[in-house]
């Protein structure tokens, strides 16, 4: 047999690379290790230039505008001859922000090419990575990256499933629907009211999301400005840390070991998955209402084929593919959260490892946000199955029948005791008709306005205040 892992180009061994590129491929931007190491070397570039720029270290030289456009393009240009290299430097380095460093260095090295002879680039190799232990340029890294793939890919994704589910929820606000507590014709509803209740919930955790503060450090080997004081201690090395994790549009950590703490990422990751599990609860209610004949597929969102050997069958793949995504993306965003706030004493090499698994869990995130997206997108709403099964469940009025009954007590009439004994007596296990429960309205003596309302009362029309409820909801 032919022997798949040595073909070209490379089989992909995740899915995620594999089958469902075209959906996840925008994260490759921000969170694969490509991404990871221009981002490393955004931050070495931006350090150098931090450091001549304010006259920290003594005898270092200003660099012209030219010269910092040529080394922010070093960042801008970063691409596959560049990935390449930098692979053939980790070679011998054996060590993955060494070769970063060494990549810059070349280029500093290549700078007269440029910008002419006079350049004063090819002096200043030792203010690249000065002061920095790896965890410095490491957590600044992540920190962008992971910044710029929430807001510029996870999050205009989960507000598309928040407005889907809005529109789905206004448009079906007076559509009513026999809710089923237990499993158990219960109460009505209406769908869009129960759209509503999820996209209310989504949307609460997008906002928790949008808050999210995204934390850097730039202190040492142990957090303690050690080398730095030593070195030149007539700097303010607070003020030049503060401003350089500031001036990334991060939000400095002044107390940390030689790892910035990942509170920030553990909190931000629980808050996904939070939002992961109520969009896995849409999906499976959805998947329901879609069994119950509430929703009906449309084929050609669904796709030509629904089951293998049962052609009257469209599956609802959508949804059943947006649950398991969600799961393992919880699982990876769990353990995350879980693993990444502890570290032995001052620093130990776990997080590296998890660290490289972030990019998968947002990505099977972003998978079943699109899956469900398009799952959605396929519905229609059967309104008359919807009715069929309000207008076969009378019994689920023995509920504003005996309330009725206890409100008219209170107000001072008579006969309406052991109201709910009596409507047990009337529904419990049994089917009801339309003429068994007027009958037994009819024969309450109630006042008359009361026995007016609740005979013109029916399952379709007992719904609450559930239609305006939608309001809530923007959109």
């Amino acid at each position: 047999m032919v022997d798949l892992s040595s073909l070209t180009p490379p089989i992909a061994l995740g899915p995620l690379d594999g089958r469902y590129r075209s959906v996840t491929a925008p994260l490759t931007n921000y969170l694969s290790e490509a991404a990871l190491n221009r981002a490393r070397l955004q931050v070495e570039v931006e350090w150098l230039i931090h450091l001549t720029e304010g006259h920290v270290l003594p005898g270092a030289p200003v660099l012209s505008a030219a010269e910092k456009a040529y080394l922010r393009d070093v960042v801008a240009s970063f691409g596959a001859d560049e990935i390449a290299e930098l692979a053939e430097i980790e070679a011998v380095t054996r060590h993955d922000v060494k070769a970063v460093e060494y990549l810059l260095k070349r280029r500093l090295d290549a700078a007269p090419a440029a910008l002419g002879e006079d350049t004063v680039l090819p002096t200043v190799h030792e203010i690249v990575h000065i002061f920095c232990t790896s965890e410095d340029i490491n957590n600044l890294s992540y920190a962008l990256t992971i910044r710029d793939a929430v807001q510029d890919v996870w999050l205009p994704a989960a507000r598309g499933l928040v407005e889907d589910l809005t529109a789905l929820a206004h448009d079906n606000a007076d559509a009513a629907m026999l809710s089923r507590t237990h499993g158990q014709a219960a109460t009505p509803t209406t769908l869009g009211k129960e759209m509503a209740v999820l996209a209310w919930r989504l949307s609460r955790q997008v906002r928790r999301v949008e808050a999210t503060e995204y934390l850097g450090k730039i202190n040492g080997a142990t957090g303690t400005y050690g080398a730095h004081v030593v070195s030149v201690p007539g700097a303010d090395w607070e003020a030049v840390s503060r401003s350089f994790v500031e001036g990334l549009g991060l939000t400095w950590n002044p107390l940390t070991t030689q790892i910035e703490s990942h509170d920030w990422q553990a909190e931000l990751y629980s808050d996904v998955a939070r939002f992961n599990r109520i969009a896995h609860n849409l999906a499976t209610d959805v998947w329901t209402y879609i069994s119950l004949g509430y929703f009906h597929q449309r084929l050609s969102a669904q796709g030509s084929t629904g089951s293998s050997t049962m052609p009257h069958k469209v599956n609802p793949i959508r949804f059943e593919n947006g649950e398991a995504n969600l799961e393992i993306s919880c699982s990876l965003l769990d353990t995350l959260a879980a693993t990444l706030v502890t570290s032995r004493l001052q620093r130990d090499l776990t997080d590296s490892t998890t660290q490289r698994n972030i990019g998968v869990a947002f990505g099977h995130s972003l998978l079943a946000l699109d899956n469900i997206r398009r799952g959605l997108a396929g519905l229609d709403v059967d309104r008359s199955r919807l009715a069929e099964d309000l207008d076969a469940t009378w019994e689920v009025l023995g509920e504003p029948v005996q309330q009725a009954m206890r409100a008219a007590s209170v107000a001072g009439a008579t006969g309406m005791a052991d109201p709910y004994e009596r409507l047990k007596e009337l529904t419990r296990g049994k089917k009801v008709t339309p003429e068994a429960m007027r009958e037994f309205i009819a024969g309450l003596g109630m006042p008359a306005d009361v026995e007016a309302r609740l005979l013109a009362l029916t399952p379709a029309s007992y719904t609450g205040l559930a239609e305006q409820l939608v309001s809530h909801l923007e959109g």
